[in-house]
């Protein structure tokens, strides 16, 4: 009786050995997931930075263009 109570308890102790490998192995590749994204955030928000800034120089150009075509505009208009 006693033999099959040990059979059954080596059984669970086994079958929670292989439970915990598992999930470890999860646990690295859930890590490594964790690390990819972070480094590829980190990645898209440099990106991001550097959008804005160049955007912020394709307006503050465009802003210029706009002010010297009404400069010549306005030239144009005091000629006539």
């Amino acid at each position: 009786m006693s033999f099959e109570i040990l059979e059954q308890l080596e059984a669970k102790v086994q079958m929670a050995v292989d439970t915990i490998s598992l999930l470890q192995m999860e646990i690295e590749d859930l890590k490594e997931q964790n690390e990819s994204l972070t480094t590829e955030s980190h990645q898209l928000k440099s990106s991001r930075v550097e959008l804005e800034q160049k955007n912020e120089e394709v307006l503050k150009e465009q802003q210029a263009w706009q002010d010297r075509i009404r400069g010549l505009l306005g030239k144009m208009e005091d000629v006539e």
